[in-house]
């Protein structure tokens, strides 16, 4: 497996980290908790769709 692919992996495991934090801070009613999960779920699959369109315009996909 190349170095890209094991990047993409880590970022889909965080991402559904994110998405699994979602669902606890609903089920602990914490409103923080929720935006916190929200937002970082945003930033980590921003930059993979970012590194991905990166690496694609280098010919490294």
């Amino acid at each position: 497996m190349k170095l890209g692919k094991w990047v993409f992996l880590v970022l889909s495991f965080l991402a559904a980290i994110s998405m699994i934090g979602i669902g606890i801070a609903v089920s602990e009613r914490s409103i923080l908790g929720i935006i916190l999960a929200i937002v970082a779920l945003n930033v980590i699959m921003g930059s993979g769709f970012v590194l991905k369109k990166r690496m694609r315009e280098k010919g490294l996909i």
